[in-house]
């Protein structure tokens, strides 16, 4: 675990707090902006609700007696390094697979299943622990209905009811941008896995209209780059089709920029209109939004 005592607030820094379902989706939603908030000399908190023990891998790539999950959390470890967090948190869930289920015959709870007002306390205590100052969740569809995604929106508001950070984002996709990129890539040839084709978009993300922040993160695409490589274990593959994250790792460099050179979000509570450009800019004296409500 990586933690250090949390003196950002006495030291003039500002606390970002990312929480995500689990291992590698800190990667591809919010690494520009944890990187971007380090490297301004911010504290960066990074809590995962699983290990993501359910994951598919390919059949010859753990160790003899090697747990998936055990797997997945070193690479995080390695993940998290790369971006400059300062403090690394599981909430002690099982992951839930895409069936909701979670891995048969686990103690853990699956985390789609857990008490929401359990789950609320545990993220909350940290939250107030950090005196965080952004804290980071999903949008309402959890980005592609994933039900620890959605467990995540659900819980995050929640938390951040009784724990009262200073703003509440909704980490998501362009929806708009994402359909447009997809259709480029397949006209140039790259294969799109079969989890990012659906029929719709229409409940996938967020469109443009109803986001709030666009971070401009091209700076530190090397650095997204390579906290997807760290988790390498979701390049590969059982069935030996294409998986996310190696498809992503296979754009050439000026692609891979164009893809994840932005990161986008949704301030909870306030109408969308695109009008920052960093995740603290809620945060200035002449910031007028604020967050009146969790939506549903």
């Amino acid at each position: 675990m990586i933690t250090t005592t949390p003196a950002a607030q006495r030291e003039g820094r500002r606390t970002l707090i990312c929480v995500h379902a689990h291992p590698d989706d800190e990667a591809l939603l919010t690494a520009g902006v944890m990187a971007k908030a380090a490297a301004e000399g911010n504290r960066v908190v990074l809590i995962v609700a699983t290990r993501g023990e359910v994951g598919e891998v390919a059949d010859d790539f753990l160790s003899s007696g090697e747990d998936l999950g055990d797997r997945r959390w070193r690479e995080l470890e390695r993940s998290a390094a790369i971006l400059g967090v300062e403090r690394l948190e599981w909430l002690g869930y099982g992951d839930s697979g895409l069936t909701g289920k979670g891995r048969p015959g686990s103690r853990l709870v699956p985390f789609a299943h857990a008490d929401p007002n359990e789950a609320a306390d545990r993220l909350a205590a940290i939250i107030a622990d950090e005196h965080a100052d952004v804290v980071t969740i999903y949008d309402r569809h959890g980005g592609y209905h994933h039900p620890d995604h959605l467990q995540v929106h659900r819980i995050g508001h929640l938390a951040a009811h009784r724990a009262q950070p200073g703003a509440v984002l909704e980490a998501t996709i362009n929806r708009g941008l994402l359909k447009t990129g997809l259709e480029l890539a397949r006209s140039l040839g790259f294969e799109i896995p079969s989890a990012f084709s659906p029929e719709t978009f229409d409940e996938w993300f967020l469109p443009e209209e109803s986001l709030t922040h666009r971070v401009d993160v091209s700076s530190f695409v090397d650095t997204k780059r390579a906290s997807m490589e760290a988790h390498a274990s979701q390049s590969t593959s059982a069935s030996g089709g294409t998986r996310t994250i190696a498809a992503f790792l296979s754009l050439p460099p000026e692609y891979f920029a164009l893809a994840f050179g932005s990161e986008w979000f949704a301030q909870a509570g306030c109408p969308g209109g695109i009008r920052y450009d960093d995740v603290f800019d809620v945060l200035r004296p002449d910031a007028t939004d604020t967050a009146e409500g969790a939506p549903a």
